[in-house]
């Protein structure tokens, strides 16, 4: 009997944990693949941003791009001075943490971002296209 108790108290905390856990989404931007990028970056209007440093940018970055620093402290302002809120935004880093992070502000200040999972260096590595 105390076994059957057990197991049904099991069984309702994790059928609990597991719904609780479905209906959060806390990310509101698209994570794409480097192929799914590559066809939404060439599909129209769109504005592509990289939010890594000056320096990585100078080194190699997606044709198209333009550099907008997610670590610089003026960063929400520089989007609101650079970018367009009826324009879909595009946003790669590095190996796309960074890229979330600014993906989470466009967010919040009424941008629909699309971000490129795995950053540039996945975009590298299948090969795609990049300019220095």
């Amino acid at each position: 009997m105390i076994k059957t108790i057990y197991f049904l108290f099991f069984i309702c905390a994790f059928s609990l944990g597991l719904w609780a856990c479905t209906g959060k989404q806390t990310e509101k931007f698209k994570n794409l693949s480097s192929d799914q990028f590559e066809d939404f970056i060439q599909s129209g209007n769109i504005q592509l941003v990289d939010v890594r440093t000056v320096a990585e940018y100078s080194e190699e970055h997606i044709p198209g791009s333009i550099n907008l620093n997610v670590l610089d402290n003026d960063f929400g302002a520089h989007i609101d001075e650079v970018l367009q809120k009826d324009i879909p935004v595009a946003v790669y880093c590095r190996s796309g943490r960074r890229s979330r992070n600014a993906a989470n502000i466009l967010v919040k200040k009424g941008f629909k971002v699309y971000n490129l999972d795995k950053g540039i260096l996945d975009w590298k590595e299948l090969g795609k296209d990049t300019e220095k």
